[in-house]
C-alpha cells in the first residue's frame, strides 16, 4: 500500500486496486470464479433449499437471491449464499487456518453490492480486503484459543470488513464492526461436525450473517468489545505485514467436493492403482495411513450428502469406482449400492506420526493395499491436489466450473463466468454477474 504501516481499519477502508499486485488480483479472480462454481452447484442440495427458504421467509427485502430469484435483504442473501456454498465441501481454503474464507466473503460481497454497480477491479479489491482480514483472524484465533473453532468464527470479521468498506463507515465504526463480529461470531466446535456431520457444516452461513449484521449495528452506533484476533498484543506479528504480505496467495483449491482431509488418501490410492496397474478385484484390503484428525472422518454408512462429504472410507471408494469424485456421486441414490459398500468395508485407518507432525501446515497420507494374490503394495506420501505451492491451474478451475455448475447454469453463462478468469478485459461486470445468477436451469 501507499500508506506507511497502515492500521487494520486504514487498510480496510483505504486499499485501492492500484495498491494490489497483479498476482494477488489474479488470485482473487480464482477465488471468485471457484466460489461461484460451488455456489451454483450447492443450490441442488437440501441444506441450500432449506437455507434459501428460511432467508425468503425471515429476511425479506429487495435483492434477488443468486440462483433462486426470491428477494431478501443483505443479511438474508449473505446467509443463504454462504449456506449454499458450505453445503458442498468444495470451496477454497487456507491450510494453516484449517478452514475457509471465500465461502462467506463472496456471498457477503454480493449482498453488500446489492443493486449498485462497480468495476470488476473494485469488486476484486473488496474481496482482497476481506480475505486478508479473515485469514489473519483465523491465524490469530488458532494461535490463541485451545479449541478448533469453525470458519464462521473468523470469516465473520472478513465479512464485517467488506461491509464496513462498502458502506463507507468511519475508522471507529469499522473497528466496532470487527469487535461486534468477533464477539457474536459462531465459535462452534469444528470436530463435533467432523464426527457427526449435519447441515451446520463449518458455520460459515452464520459467519456471513454475523459479519453483515455487525456492520449494520456499527453503522447505527452499536459498540463492540475490541476484537482480540485483531488487537491482542500476542497476535501483533500476524498483522505486522498487512498490505505487504498477501495471505490470499496461500489459498488452496479443491479438486473434489469432500473434506480436504480425505483428499491425500484419494490421491495416494489413485496414483498407486495407476503406477502398479492394479484393478479393483485384486484388492483384499486398504489401509490409509494419515494424521489423527483425518481418522475421525470415519462414517461408513452415511445417510445423506452431508455425512458423505465427511466420510473418508466413502471418498476412497468413490475415487476407486469412478476415478474422481463429482457432486452427484455424493447423493445416496448414487453411492448406496453393494459395489460401493464392498469397497468402503475394506478401508481401515492407521495414524501416522509423520503425518501428525506435518498437520496443519500440510495434510499427508499414504495407502497400503493388501492383494488377494498375496503381498502388498504401498504408495508414496501424498498431499491434496491444489495446495498453494502446487496449485490447480486456471484450466482446472474452469473445468471444475463446467462440471460442477452444468446442471444449474447453461453453457453460455458458464463461459461468461469463466471469462472473469480467462479473459479479464472482456469479462462480465459485477452487475452482469448478478444478472447471470438468475439464469438457472433447474434447482431441486
Amino acid at each position: 500500500m501507499t500508506l506507511a504501516d497502515p492500521s487494520v481499519e486504514v487498510f480496510i477502508l483505504g486499499l485501492t486496486p492500484t495498491d494490489i499486485p497483479s498476482d494477488v488480483l489474479h488470485m482473487a479472480r480464482r477465488c471468485l470464479v471457484d466460489t461461484i462454481a460451488v455456489w451454483a452447484a450447492g443450490t441442488t442440495t437440501a441444506p441450500s433449499r432449506i437455507a434459501r427458504d428460511h432467508a425468503a421467509k425471515r429476511y425479506p427485502g429487495t435483492l434477488p437471491m443468486p440462483f433462486d430469484g426470491r428477494v431478501v435483504n443483505p443479511v438474508g442473501l449473505a446467509f443463504a449464499g454462504a449456506a449454499t456454498v458450505d453445503a458442498l465441501d468444495a470451496h477454497d481454503g487456507h491450510q494453516e487456518c484449517k478452514g475457509h474464507a471465500s465461502v462467506a466473503l463472496v456471498p457477503a460481497l454480493f449482498a453488500e453490492l446489492g443493486r449498485d454497480s462497480c468495476t470488476m477491479d473494485a469488486l476484486l479489491c473488496h474481496l482482497v480486503v476481506g480475505e486478508e482480514v479473515a485469514i489473519r483472524c483465523g491465524l490469530s484465533l488458532h494461535a490463541t484459543a485451545p479449541d478448533y473453532h469453525s470458519s464462521g468464527a473468523w470469516n465473520a470479521l472478513g465479512c464485517a470488513a467488506i461491509a464496513s468498506r462498502l458502506r463507507g463507515l468511519t475508522q471507529d465504526k469499522t473497528r466496532q464492526a470487527l469487535g461486534i463480529a468477533e464477539y457474536y461470531g459462531p465459535r462452534a466446535q469444528m470436530m463435533r461436525c467432523i464426527e457427526h456431520p449435519t447441515m451446520v457444516k463449518d458455520s460459515s452461513s452464520w459467519g456471513a450473517l454475523t459479519g453483515v449484521s455487525a456492520a449494520d449495528l456499527a453503522e447505527d452506533g452499536f459498540t463492540g468489545a475490541p476484537a482480540l484476533t485483531v488487537e491482542a498484543p500476542e497476535v501483533a506479528g500476524i498483522w505486522s505485514d498487512l498490505g505487504s504480505r498477501w495471505r490470499i496467495l496461500e489459498s488452496n483449491f479443491k479438486a473434489y467436493p469432500v473434506c480436504r482431509w480425505a483428499h491425500p488418501p484419494v490421491e495416494a490410492i489413485l496414483a498407486l492403482m495407476r503406477s502398479e496397474n492394479i484393478s479393483i478385484p485384486e484388492i483384499e484390503s486398504i489401509t490409509v495411513h494419515t494424521f489423527h484428525e483425518a481418522t475421525r472422518l470415519a462414517a461408513r454408512r452415511p445417510k445423506d450428502s452431508d455425512m458423505a462429504q465427511y466420510s473418508l472410507p466413502l471418498a476412497v471408494a468413490l475415487a476407486l469406482r469412478f476415478g474422481t469424485i463429482l457432486p452427484e456421486y455424493l447423493l445416496p441414490e448414487n453411492y448406496d449400492n453393494p459395489d460401493i459398500w464392498s469397497l468402503v468395508d475394506i478401508v481401515a485407518f492407521e495414524e501416522n506420526d509423520e503425518c501428525n507432525a506435518a498437520f496443519p501446515g500440510e495434510r499427508y497420507a499414504f495407502v497400503t493395499l493388501e492383494l488377494k494374490a498375496g503381498g502388498h503394495v504401498k504408495s508414496d506420501f501424498k498431499a491434496a491436489r491444489g495446495n498453494y505451492d502446487a496449485p490447480l491451474s486456471d484450466h482446472e478451475l474452469i473445468e471444475k466450473l463446467q462440471l460442477f455448475a452444468r446442471k444449474v447454469l447453461d453453457d453460455d453463462t458458464r463461459a461468461s463466468i469463466a471469462g472473469v478468469l480467462t479473459d479479464p478485459a472482456n469479462a462480465p461486470s459485477p452487475a452482469d454477474l448478478m444478472t447471470m445468477f438468475q439464469r438457472v436451469r433447474t434447482v431441486s
